[in-house]
């Protein structure tokens, strides 16, 4: 029924407005008006508007140039088809001008509507600012036409840009805004730049912070739904989005060459970045996924969320190596990602010969199978931690390095990367710090001092993935993750964002195996890959026999930690 009515009332703005126009240019004309010629432009005009481009579906209320320009070349195309009709009996002078005031006339409505509708039936009493004045943000400027907001500035980076005019709305630099703010606070400012990188969105959420009642972005370029109103995407600002990298870098095609059509176990499937590395495998068309986990709870959620047939859940530990094997020998896999790992630096302080047996044993075995069954690729994910450790989990994975980096690999080829802590992630600060936000505080920091090099989920294990692809046999890679956080910042950051200025922060003091600083290379290198955001270190030789043997008294000695200081001479027990 709606969409009889928008006919009719289409049909006689069409009517009204050519009788209107046609009798205004035969009286400019000093022409005899010609009823006969009036009757069949009307007839023409409906013809193209209602039946041929269903103009009259287009929304008068959320007028744009767009909508102006289909409207024109409706009547246009149907001027093109009466025109010939009347060249003889009317002057072709006559007619286009009647179709220049038909087109003036039909926009003079059009606008005199949507002013209407969005002037004296919106009551605006908010007040938005738009920073960015690119595609995003005009379409966002044009979904909160109708809303209650009262949009009053653009604010652009671009010079070229500034002192231009959008729709009568002015784009302003920053610098201006801050000005005009200064004895105003707005209500609401979208950040519409979402190819921006953390730093910049970090500035411009300092800078105009405490002008504005409530502040929102847009998610990063990649995430962003082209079949979804964009107003529908804008989020609170997290402390994720001022401290995602996103790598300039990333090759995803060369990713989706090394994965594509490929069966990849990954160890350790239903953690963090296990789950993150099975996701980006489907993305990038993996054939089949081997996912081990030994936790039972992990493996259904992962496969409750992905819903795919290429998934193989396989509930078993990397330390049952008869298990292992035969699941290497029944799948045969062609990409091993060993992500499997005790990760959380005081439990494994507090359980120092589990956390040996299963991240030195466990990537042991899995080394020793992918090379047994003759795996193109094993990825070691390893951490900042193994430089210059001060703990017991650190020493373990700088082990299964050295194991990784001077193994008799045969075909396989095996490579490690290094990268810090990961956004988000069961184990990291940020989890932590929410939960304790919603109890009302304080929240707790080891030191005023620490420092931790931060990176996104998906980010890190693409790049992950990306060093697969482009790694030889023993190369070990560490990720660029930046500069270095400040944990008090960050807790700072978050108690500003939720908006209880009332918490405070704790220090409670290092916990054990902690230091207050990681670090990500053990020798300035400069090696680097062909990407700005993957670099690679010199191998650290280590004769694999008496590796091997090292290995075997760790898992049976008394004194694990000095056979850890042994094998890892660096290794400096910060043990509280």
């Amino acid at each position: 029924m709606f969409a009889i009515d928008k006919r009719i009332l289409n049909l006689l703005v069409i009517i009204t407005l050519t009788f209107i126009t046609f009798l205004w240019t035969y009286w400019i004309f000093h022409y005899p008006v010609q009823f006969e010629v009036i009757g069949v432009v009307i007839v023409v005009r409906i013809i193209a508007s209602i039946f041929l481009f269903k103009d009259y579906s287009l929304s008068w209320s959320k007028v744009t140039q767009k909508t102006f320009l289909l409207k024109s070349l409706v009547y246009i195309v149907a001027f093109c088809v009466y025109a010939p009709l009347f060249y003889t009996h009317v002057r072709l002078s006559l007619m286009l001008s009647e179709l220049f005031f038909y087109l003036f006339s039909i926009t003079f409505v059009m606008y005199l509507y949507y002013f209407w509708i969005n002037h004296s039936r919106t009551h605006k009493d908010k007040t938005l600012v738009i920073y960015g004045a690119g595609k995003s943000g005009l379409k966002l400027e044009e979904e909160y036409r109708n809303t209650a907001y009262k949009m009053r500035y653009f604010v652009d980076d671009d010079i070229r840009l500034q002192k231009r005019s959008i729709d009568s709305v002015r784009i302003i630099s920053k610098d201006e805004l801050k000005e005009k703010l200064s004895e105003n606070k707005y209500d609401l400012l979208l950040i519409a730049i979402p190819s921006t990188s953390a730093k910049n969105i970090n500035a411009i959420y300092e800078e105009l912070r405490p002008y504005f009642h409530e502040i929102k972005i847009l998610p990063s370029l990649d995430t962003i739904l082209s079949d979804t109103f964009l107003s529908h995407q804008l989020k609170e600002i997290t402390v994720e989005d001022l401290l995602a990298r996103h790598p300039k870098d990333l090759d995803k095609m060369k990713i989706s060459q090394f994965i594509k059509g490929k069966t990849v176990m990954i160890t350790g499937a239903g953690g963090s970045i296990g789950s993150e590395i099975v996701r980006q495998c489907l993305k990038y068309g993996a054939r089949k996924l081997i996912l081990i986990d030994h936790s039972e709870f992990n493996l259904y959620q992962l496969m409750e969320e992905l819903q795919s047939d290429k998934l193989v859940p396989i509930m078993q530990s990397v330390l049952n190596e008869s298990l292992m094997d035969k699941a290497f020998d029944t799948y045969k896999p062609e990409i091993v990602v060993h992500a499997a790992a005790y990760k959380h630096v005081p439990l494994v302080e507090s359980n120092v010969e589990e956390g040996i047996l299963n991240n030195v044993l466990g990537t042991k075995i899995c080394i020793d199978l992918s090379i047994k069954h003759g795996v193109q690729k094993f990825i070691l994910i390893s951490t900042d931690k193994a430089v210059r450790p001060t703990n017991v989990m650190g020493t373990t994975k700088r082990i299964c390095e050295l194991y990784a980096q001077n193994v008799d690999a045969k075909k396989t080829h095996i490579v490690a990367v290094r990268f810090g802590n990961v956004l988000g992630s069961s184990g990291s600060v940020i989890p932590k710090f929410k939960a304790q936000i919603e109890k009302g505080g304080p929240i707790t920091v080891t030191h005023p001092e620490i420092t931790r090099y931060f990176m996104l989920i998906p980010e890190a294990c693409e790049l992950v993935l990306q060093t697969g692809a482009i790694g030889e046999n023993g190369e070990l890679f560490i990720l660029d993750m930046g500069e270095p956080v400040k944990i008090a910042d960050l807790a700072q950051k978050m108690i500003d964002l939720s908006g209880k200025k009332e918490i405070v922060i704790e220090f409670t003091g290092l916990r054990p195996g902690e230091k207050l600083y990681e670090e990500l290379l053990i020798h300035e290198s400069d090696k680097k890959t062909a990407y700005e955001s993957i670099m690679v270190t010199n191998k650290t030789p280590y004769a694999i026999d008496k590796l091997c043997t090292d290995i075997e008294e760790l898992f049976t000695c008394n004194d694990k930690i000095a056979k850890l200081k042994e094998i890892v001479p660096e290794f400096n027990h910060n043990a509280h």
